[in-house]
């Protein structure tokens, strides 16, 4: 069925208002959709001030642009163009000098949301999506894309295929290939034990707390939930 969208009504009468000039109705659309934008900044770019500013300079260039907005698409598809547009420009930009850091935040967010508070299955749960995100990052930009809306944003194939330009098909046909990528760079993730949960030293003592992410304060917290994305290789 795919990722539930807003009223199209609705949408599209905040769209017109907009474009006549309606700050208010332009700041309501950046409310729905900056929460989905700034989450698929992220896993694109794996960096967290990037998605930021990635999300800003969407909504500036859409308001910009809105002119050229014709309204034959839906408004959300047209903003996913740009951000992906935006996204994988700056990750290429910067590949030559940029290294996977041991605190991704998309880790950091999926141990939150995942492991309970559970110190153990944190532990678990860190080394497994630190793999599974690096082996996201080496998926083709199109592969890439295509597994960050269908399974970390919950969009079907057709709604994937509309925002990339492209058909059911070759959408299909790159979750497929994608999951043999995955499957294949996860196997020696089941070989190797978890490392210990990182502990703090408690102050005034020789004692140590567990350290255990606290799930992220935001209203697209299950855009972050990689347990669907780590059974679904397999």
């Amino acid at each position: 069925m795919g990722r539930p969208e807003p009223k199209k009504d609705e949408i599209a009468a905040l769209v017109q208002r907009a474009r006549q000039g309606d700050v208010r109705a332009f700041n309501d659309l950046v409310r729905r959709y900056r929460p989905r934008i700034y989450a698929l900044a992220l896993h694109v770019t794996g960096n967290e001030s990037d998605a930021d500013d990635i999300a800003q300079d969407v909504f500036i260039r859409a308001y910009r642009a809105l002119d050229s907005f014709e309204g034959r698409g839906e408004f959300f598809r047209w903003l996913y163009r740009i951000a992906l547009h935006l996204a994988f420009t700056l990750r290429r930009d910067r590949a030559r000098r940029s290294s996977q850091t041991l605190d991704d935040p998309r880790v950091e967010f999926g141990v939150a949301v995942d492991a309970a508070g559970n110190p153990r299955k944190a532990a678990a749960l860190r080394q497994l999506y630190s793999r599974l995100v690096g082996a996201l990052d080496q998926l083709s930009p199109p592969i890439r894309a295509s597994v960050i809306l269908v399974c970390l944003q919950g969009f079907s194939y057709q709604q994937a295929a509309e925002i990339l330009g492209t058909n059911d098909g070759t959408i299909a046909w790159r979750i497929h290939d994608a999951r043999e990528r995955l499957r294949e760079a996860m196997k020696a993730a089941r070989s190797k034990p978890p490392p210990p949960p990182p502990r703090h030293p408690r102050r005034g003592t020789d004692e140590y707390d567990t350290v255990v992410p606290s799930v992220p304060k935001r209203d697209d917290s299950d855009m972050f939930d990689l347990s669907s994305l780590s059974a679904w290789y397999n």
